[in-house]
């Protein structure tokens, strides 16, 4: 008994695992196109991308925060849950270090 319960605690923990990496990859590509979006390098306003970008990834954006210097915080959650809760992950992404914050000429 006390090995069946261990598994069921290990098969848990890997799947509250897996989730919070599901979580961060949609937080992650969310705030890429939120980013991209935000120096008009694609179309959109950049929170309603990144809330496209989320839905693709079973998530749902929580906050998206844009900056003066064109660069894009959100927080998102996955609408399933697991059996420890929702996970949420937040991710952070903007123009390439030395670059313009516009978009090329």
């Amino acid at each position: 008994m006390v090995l069946i319960l261990g598994l069921a605690m290990l098969m848990l923990l890997a799947q509250a695992s897996v989730m919070a990496g599901r979580a961060a990859a949609a937080a992650d590509l969310a705030a890429l196109a939120a980013a991209d979006s935000w120096r008009g390098l694609t179309a959109g306003e950049p929170c309603a991308v990144a809330g496209e970008v989320a839905g693709r990834h079973d998530a749902e954006v929580l906050e998206c925060t844009k900056s003066p210097d064109h660069s894009v915080e959100v927080r998102i959650q996955l609408r399933h849950a697991a059996v420890f809760g929702p996970a949420t992950a937040r991710s952070r992404a903007g123009p390439p270090p030395g670059t313009s914050p516009g978009p090329a000429d």
